[in-house]
């Protein structure tokens, strides 16, 4: 069980891998993100995607999911307040593989709650080709050690 205290300010963690099928994308996005590109392989031919393209939402989850696995299943974790900033630098594919790693930039106690410690750590998901598709600044509360 990782605590607030196991969580210093430059610590990288690899949260390991993913991959998603074209149709694991289209079915995402006729319920979630049913726009053109996502959902119709031969009409996002003409688009300036050049072809069909998860959605974003779709890759966040993605991500979201290798975070909890990778880290906050095994964690104190008490949450987020939210994400400070989201990018797609660049489509996702039917077939390719993600890889996602979550870099810790602060780390304080919180002033309100002093059993709770601030993090906010930098997320990205890349490619098999290790291009960025995914970065995010995020918000995480942990519980902190209890002294004894």
């Amino acid at each position: 069980m990782r605590y607030f205290e196991d969580l210093p300010v430059g610590l990288s963690i690899d949260l390991g891998t993913a991959s998603l099928s074209e149709s694991e994308m289209i079915d995402f996005a006729r319920r979630y993100d049913p726009q053109l590109f996502h959902v119709d392989p031969v009409a996002a031919e003409s688009t300036s995607f050049g072809g069909l393209i998860a959605s974003g939402v779709h890759t966040l989850a993605i991500y979201m999911r290798l975070f909890v696995d990778g880290l906050l299943s095994n964690a104190a974790s008490l949450g987020s307040p939210g994400i400070d900033e989201l990018r797609w630098p660049r489509p996702v594919r039917a077939g390719d593989k993600l890889r996602g790693s979550y870099t810790i930039l602060s780390a304080r106690p919180s002033s309100s709650r002093p059993q709770w410690g601030v993090v906010v750590g930098r997320g990205e998901a890349v490619n098999q080709d290790d291009q960025a598709v995914l970065t995010i600044i995020v918000v995480n509360l942990f519980g902190r050690r209890r002294e004894s």
